[in-house]
Order: structure tokens, then C-alpha cells, then sequence
């Protein structure tokens, strides 16, 4: 409906905007605050975690509040930094429910305890009923979790009662260092979810492979790796063959974005491991900082763009990529923008991936680091 904001972008391209018109540039300033709440999930003095009295020996790493709230079906719903999810009422701030999954608050994190945010979807073969409305999110402990809307209750025909546990089959896992801090995108009756993994811990870190999960169930649909471990794959020849099967990472941990019409799911990929050298990993490395768009029933690549060659400066992808039109040669293109840590902004073909400007290549320094080749 008009004014919903049901996705982390709004909508499934992150367009980030409203047609609301009742608040404008002529009556913003006097905006006033309507109600206020407190999630709890705080770092406190003595570095222990909320949101209640004492946790033992907890992390000495920082909570941070980073979600974005949704609004669908009339509600406000967000993530907390402990992963708490909640339902508000958006005129008054009361909250309707509330769901702790119990994160074991002495995890080793590099990383802090974060989450941005809760992903909205119905069930299109029934209307009413325990969770025809669904809420997925991640947790920092690398669940994926399944609530009913109206309840908050977990769905228990969703995976193991409501839990899909991801660090199985992505190598060899580090508590606490590999889990899910971005909402999941939903495309049509899929829900895809990436991964959030400590940086430069060790060379073959927990492999950052992106998954498509059956919305209903919780079956696993397909994963896709963005290190392509087979010969078989195209861009295997950007590797090394002994980095191309030790290397991990080059996860996605920014929000994904979707076409529906195209069904497509655009990845923003990080870089591959360790961040800041690439001796063991000769080559351009791709599809490592790369935006790499996903056929969102299948996990099949349609098309990639890497933003960097040869990560040496941990420049991820670290935002979402945005869809919109671009005004050129006379018509209006369907694009997805790309923002980088490095300053650029590439805008490419939805459909193809292939620049809708010139991109200009340009050589850098020669390294002299022992065994680097920039």
C-alpha cells in the first residue's frame, strides 16, 4: 500500500524513496518527535552487552544499532544489535511483539554485534493463518530465522523449527566470526541471504557462499560461491589453482537488491582472503569485489562486473546496489548503480551487466611487497 517501506531500500531495487508527499521542504523543520523506544542491546561501561543484568564473560566488542525498520501490513518491524527482532506500532511506538533467539553473548566477534535490518513476505497460496506473513533475518551466530508476522512466533515448517543454520558446507567455521549482519532479499517465493566474516583472521577463511532458500520450507534451492573452486566455471582462469581452492571470503555482507520482473538478485561481493595481501592469490580474482547478478531461482550467474582487480586495499562492495532508470540515447535504460570505497560510481545494463558508460582501465604502482603482483 501506499507508504510502505517493505523492504531495507523501500523496495526490492533500494531505491530509498517515497511518494509520501505530506511532509516536504516547507513543513520538515517543524517535525516534531512522536514517541521514542529503547532496544536495550547497548554496550555498557564495563563492555558487557544488554539487554539484561550480566552475561558471564561477555565480548569486549561494541553493540551497534544499524538496522533500517520496515514498514508492512501496517507495522513497524527492525532487528536489534543482539538480533532481537520486534514489532512495533508505528503510531504510538508500542511494541506488539518481541523475539530473542538467545545469542551467546560471549562470542569473539571482530566485527561487534550488529544487524541491519528484517525482510517482509507473503504467502501468495494463502492469505490468513499462522505464518502466511513471514519475517526473515540473520543472526551473528549464522542462523537464518523464519517468524510468523502477526506473532513473532518462529514458523515451524521452516527449516528446524524455524531455523535454518548456515555455517555448514562453507568450510572450516571460527565461532562467532561468521554469520549474517544484512536483511536477506526476498524474490518471489526464494529468500537469499549472504554472509558477514571476520577479516583477516587466516588465508583460508569460512567460504563466502550465497545461498537460495525456499521461503515455505527452508530448503536449500542452490549456493553459489564467488570464488569459483571448478574449472569448469569461466573465470576459474583468474585464479591460481592452489589460491582458487584454499581461498575464502570474497563474501557478500552489504544488503542484496532484486529485479522481480527480471528475477534477478544483484550480489555485492567483498574481497578474498586475507584483505590486504595477495601473494597466495595471483590473478584478478574474480568474482571477488564484484557485483554479480544471480538468476534468483537457480543461483546461475547472468553476468558479473568486478569494481577492483586484485584487491589489496579491502575494498568490498559495501553497499547496496541500486536499481533505477538512466536517461540515454534517447530512452530510459534499467540499470543497477554501483558505489565504490574507492569513489567511483559505475552504472551498468540490468540485463547485461555491460557498462552504460566508458569504463577506463588503468595500470597501478608495480608492488614491492615479496611475492605481491599488483
Amino acid at each position: 500500500t501506499a507508504g510502505d517501506w517493505g523492504a531495507y531500500g523501500a523496495d526490492p531495487g533500494g531505491s530509498r524513496h517515497s511518494d509520501l508527499t505530506q511532509i516536504n521542504r516547507t513543513n520538515v523543520a517543524r517535525l516534531q518527535v512522536a514517541w521514542s523506544i529503547r532496544t536495550g542491546d547497548a554496550s555498557h561501561p564495563d563492555n558487557s552487552q544488554g539487554p539484561a543484568g550480566g552475561c558471564g564473560r561477555c565480548h569486549t566488542g561494541s553493540s551497534k544499532f544499524e538496522a533500517t525498520p520496515i514498514l508492512a501490513d501496517g507495522r513497524l518491524y527492525l532487528s536489534t544489535a543482539l538480533n532481537r527482532a520486534m514489532a512495533l506500532d508505528p503510531t504510538n511506538g508500542r511494541t506488539i511483539w518481541l523475539f530473542d533467539p538467545h545469542l551467546k553473548l560471549n562470542l569473539d566477534r571482530n566485527e561487534g554485534f550488529v544487524s541491519r535490518g528484517v525482510a517482509f513476505w507473503t504467502d501468495r497460496t494463502r492469505t490468513t493463518g499462522a505464518c502466511a506473513h513471514r519475517i526473515f533475518y540473520g543472526t551473528v551466530d549464522a542462523r537464518l530465522l523464519a517468524l510468523d508476522a502477526a506473532s513473532g512466533k518462529p514458523c515451524r515448517d521452516f527449516g528446524e523449527s524455524g531455523t535454518v543454520h548456515l555455517d555448514r558446507d562453507v568450510g572450516r567455521v571460527q565461532e562467532g566470526q561468521y554469520g549474517v549482519t544484512s536483511p536477506p532479499a526476498v524474490v518471489g517465493d526464494v529468500v537469499v541471504v549472504g554472509s558477514a566474516i571476520g577479516d583477516n583472521r587466516r588465508v583460508d577463511l569460512e567460504h563466502g557462499t550465497v545461498r537460495g532458500f525456499d521461503a515455505r520450507s527452508g530448503r536449500e534451492l542452490w549456493s553459489f560461491d564467488p570464488i569459483p573452486r571448478s574449472p569448469a566455471d569461466s573465470l576459474y582462469r583468474t585464479w591460481d589453482s592452489t589460491a582458487a581452492r584454499v581461498t575464502g571470503a570474497a563474501n557478500a555482507w552489504a544488503p542484496l537488491s532484486a529485479d522481480t520482473t527480471l528475477g534477478l538478485v544483484f550480489v555485492p561481493t567483498g574481497s578474498a582472503s586475507p584483505d590486504f595481501y595477495g601473494g597466495l592469490r595471483p590473478g584478478d580474482n574474480r568474482y571477488a569485489n564484484s557485483v554479480v547478478a544471480l538468476e534468483a531461482r537457480t543461483g546461475r550467474v547472468r553476468w558479473s562486473f568486478q569494481v577492483v582487480h586484485h584487491d589489496l586495499w579491502d575494498f568490498d562492495v559495501g553497499s547496496q546496489p541500486v536499481l533505477l532508470l538512466v536517461p540515454k540515447d534517447g530512452r530510459n535504460v534499467p540499470a543497477v548503480a554501483v558505489t565504490t570505497k574507492m569513489g567511483h560510481i559505475f552504472l551498468l545494463d540490468r540485463a547485461t551487466g555491460h557498462p552504460l558508460f566508458p569504463v577506463e582501465e588503468r595500470p597501478v604502482p608495480a608492488s614491492d611487497v615479496p611475492g605481491e603482483v599488483t
